[in-house]
């Protein structure tokens, strides 16, 4: 038996078939369009599971399940909203009920990249664990006893939204001082700018040709691993955020494992080792163990495995 996990994202729809134990057996990829509306995306959706399972040798007779990884949040088999495909309250168990009959389950994309490590990738040795998402913004899974935890109303992971600085940055989310307009791309992304402005020589002003449109987490990364002095103060303000975000989350929740990924996690040991490096600083329980800081190693595949095993959560 086997089951099917779907990664929902803005640019691509990505499903594979995942066996009892985490592995992933076949994958299959399709644009997701994601300016139409949601009727023909969820089609696709599902012509895209039917192809999986054909590719891979299977039928609907082998499926366990179906799961989910969206950009939002869904309650019930809805998703009640995802922003940036425009989604509200879409009956997403339904329609795939009337083609695929198979129970199917949705979480956030965060929430089940999480689960996935721990199930199959580098907190699979620990119960509780917190995954991190670095990217254009910053997203959270928490895992406790190896499964999801989303709180009492299903939003416990939103951890890029812990206020950070109060009267901080304006958040994409309508609130100020979101931790993820600093920890995340796009927060380095903006200091980067405003270092470029007063440091118009620097190595990073000129591989960015001097425009902020150019600035990238890589760029910013790669000049800063080369050691420009602008860019390795823009890399270490980041760092220093993302450690107190990183202990706001051991303060609270105190997890064996805190795992980074998305884009910026790509910068690899240069970024695992200055955050390991800095969160000391910050730590309260100065005597005592602490979470482990560790980098994601499932990549791309996290959210098509996540998603599938959430029928087995």
């Amino acid at each position: 038996m086997v089951r099917i996990g779907i990664d929902l994202g803005g640019t691509n729809i990505a499903a594979g078939i995942v066996t009892d134990d985490g592995k992933l057996l076949h994958k299959v990829e399709t644009p997701t369009f994601a300016e139409r509306p949601w009727q023909p995306v969820v089609e696709d959706m599902i012509a895209l599971s039917k192809r999986a399972l054909t590719e891979a040798g299977c039928t609907v007779d082998d499926l366990r399940s179906i799961g989910v990884g969206v950009p939002g949040t869904a309650i019930n088999g809805v998703v009640v909203f995802c922003t940036n495909l425009g989604w509200h309250d879409v009956p997403l168990e339904r329609e795939f009920r009337a083609v695929i009959n198979r129970p199917l389950y949705i979480d956030n994309d965060a929430n089940v990249a999480g689960l996935a490590e721990a199930v199959s990738g580098v907190s699979a040795g620990v119960p509780n664990s917190v995954f991190l998402t670095l990217g254009t913004g910053l997203g959270g899974g928490i895992i406790i006893n190896k499964k999801i935890y989303t709180g009492s109303h299903g939003v416990g992971g939103e951890l890029g939204h812990l206020t950070f600085i109060a009267g901080g940055e304006m958040c994409t989310c309508g609130k100020r001082g979101c931790l993820e307009r600093y920890a995340s791309a796009t927060g380095m992304i903006r200091l980067a700018s405003e270092v470029m402005r007063t440091h118009p020589h620097s190595g990073l002003a000129q591989a960015a040709n001097n425009d902020p449109a150019n600035l990238t987490g890589k760029l910013i990364v790669d000049q800063a691993k080369e050691g420009d002095p602008a860019a390795m103060m823009v890399f270490d303000q980041y760092i220093h955020y993302l450690a107190q975000g990183i202990n706001t989350i051991i303060s609270f929740i105190d997890p064996d494992m805190v795992v980074l990924g998305g884009g910026v996690s790509k910068a690899g040991a240069f970024l695992l080792d200055a955050v390991r490096l800095a969160l000391p600083n910050y730590i309260f329980f100065r005597t005592l163990p602490h979470a482990s800081i560790e980098l994601a190693v499932l990549g791309n595949d996290a959210g098509i495995i996540g998603a599938a095993m959430l029928g087995a959560a």
